[in-house]
């Protein structure tokens, strides 16, 4: 078998063979959706990087997405008789930067929105809303409750759940549309029932061998070795643990933006940080005093996207991460969050933040 690996390509190259990775774990999707031209998902940076401040004018669902009269029972029935796969619900926000990414660049490609309504219907809901939703349990609440029932920290959130109202897979944040179409035939071809995500993508049909020392280090991050227990004694500061790796383009957008700002640094100067290779085997002793391997650890934690930023408090329990596509404002509202000690007295981040900007939503 011959091993591709990143670290003697030309930058272009690699960032070519990142793109080569996610069209071709989607293969299967891009046949059944009879879309040849998933080209249009342009450059690797594209979806990445963008202005994330809020909209100043408000978001609307997609006219594809199911008229519901928010019973999702119902819903998920009348799904499994049109021979669905299942139902997806979509939680967003009306002023989300984040949320008109995922709608405008991923939801609009015909490819992917083809293949979505093939084999799921989706049904959107306003975190802040005031509608009442019936849940896949029979209770009724508002959709503002059933967004804070779900944890949905973070806009937009996506929940995939099968013909047995079961969840498959869930996505915190925007993903590229490569990720996304992934996550698709991941739930689709009922893949979640025998694997993670996370093995799911790791069994690409031509896989990228990510070294170490590629890794954007920043002087903020901890050394070695890694010794992060804090459930005996309690830590000073709250911790920021990153997993990354090498040849990673996400996580160069990472350090060359939002980390790169003056602000960014400051507040994590705050913190104590650390930076962990996603797929090594180096030791590791957890926030909650494990003794294992940063690879083990990562696929216990249920990772399967680079960069993920995970914090937790001074007695190791995790506070909140940010799994997904992250730019300025996003990340420096988290680091708020946390620094402020807002994640004592609200039941999730995004009540916070209605605490802070009652009207500015992200």
């Amino acid at each position: 078998m011959v091993v591709m690996t990143t670290r003697t390509m030309p930058r272009h190259h690699a960032l070519l063979s990142f793109c080569l990775l996610g069209t071709l774990l989607c293969s299967g999707a891009l046949n059944a959706a009879k879309d040849d031209d998933f080209d249009k998902f342009g450059e690797p940076g594209a979806p990445l990087e963008f202005d994330d401040q809020p909209l100043e004018e408000p978001l609307e669902f997609p006219d594809f997405f199911k008229l519901s009269f928010l019973d999702l029972r119902e819903d998920l029935q009348e799904a499994k008789e049109a021979g669905k796969a299942g139902i997806v619900v979509y939680y967003g926000q009306k002023y989300c930067a984040y949320c008109q990414k995922f709608l405008e660049h991923d939801l609009e490609n015909e490819g992917i929105q083809t293949y979505l309504l093939k084999h799921f219907d989706v049904i959107g809901l306003d975190i802040h809303g005031y509608r009442t939703v019936v849940d896949l349990q029979g209770n009724e609440m508002l959709e503002s409750r059933l967004a804070v029932e779900e944890g949905t920290n973070f806009t937009p959130s996506v929940i995939f759940y099968d013909t047995q109202g079961r969840e498959a897979l869930r996505l915190r944040g925007y993903y590229p549309p490569y990720r996304f179409l992934a996550a698709l035939e991941y739930v689709a071809d009922s893949h979640y029932r025998k694997e993670r995500f996370r093995e799911y993508l790791a069994r690409a049909d031509v896989p990228l061998v990510f070294e170490p020392g590629d890794m954007v280090e920043e002087p903020f991050f901890m050394p070695g070795p890694y010794m992060l227990d804090r459930s005996r004694w309690p830590a000073e500061r709250p911790l920021a643990v990153f997993f990354e790796q090498g040849n990673c383009h996400a996580c160069d957008v990472l350090h060359s933006g939002p980390l790169s700002d003056p602000e960014i640094r400051e507040r994590i100067s705050q913190l104590e940080s650390v930076q962990l290779s996603f797929w090594e085997p180096t030791p590791v002793v957890t926030p909650a005093g494990e003794r294992t391997t940063v690879r083990e650890w990562g696929s216990s934690l249920g990772l399967f996207y680079t960069p993920t930023l995970i914090f937790f408090d001074e007695r190791g329990s995790e506070i909140i991460r940010l799994d997904s596509v992250v730019q300025f404002y996003r990340l420096r509202n988290v680091l708020d969050y946390i620094l402020s000690g807002g994640y004592r007295e609200h039941e999730t981040f995004q009540r916070w933040r209605q605490s802070q900007r009652p009207r500015i939503y992200k």
